[in-house]
C-alpha cells in the first residue's frame, strides 16, 4: 500500500508539471500554467467559421512575468480579477510582440479555490 501511494504521488507530480510564463514558447502547447488574473478587457463578439460567441482579452501574471490571455464564452463570466487561473492543454501565440495564451477549443480553465 505504501509503495502504491508513493507511485501515485510521483505520477501525479509528473502529470501536473507547472509551467512558468518564462517557460512559454510561441506556437508550443501550454500544459499547465497558473496565473493571477490582473485585468479583463471588455468582451466582444466574434463571428468566424471556427467560433461564434463572446471573447475577451485579459492579462495575468506569475512570479516570472506577465502574459496576455484570451477568454472564450463562459470563461468570461466565470472569472474575476484576482482569481488564480489554471490553464491546461492550451496554446501560446505571439501578438504584437507579446505572448498570449488560451485554452483554445480543447483546453481547460479552472479557478483555484472555487
Amino acid at each position: 500500500m505504501v509503495k502504491h501511494h508513493a507511485a501515485l504521488k510521483k505520477s501525479k507530480k509528473v502529470t501536473s508539471h507547472r509551467q512558468k510564463i518564462t517557460d512559454l514558447q510561441v506556437d508550443q502547447p501550454v500544459h499547465r500554467l497558473e496565473v493571477v488574473l490582473l485585468r479583463i478587457y471588455p468582451r466582444r463578439m466574434v463571428y468566424s467559421e471556427h467560433y461564434v460567441g463572446p471573447v475577451a482579452a485579459a492579462c495575468g501574471r506569475d512570479e516570472t512575468g506577465i502574459v496576455g490571455l484570451i477568454l472564450w464564452g463562459d470563461q468570461i463570466q466565470r472569472t474575476q480579477v484576482g482569481d488564480i487561473l489554471v490553464l491546461e492543454s492550451g496554446w501560446c501565440r505571439e501578438r504584437n510582440g507579446e505572448l498570449v495564451v488560451s485554452t483554445g477549443r480543447h483546453g481547460r480553465l479552472n479557478i483555484l479555490g472555487r
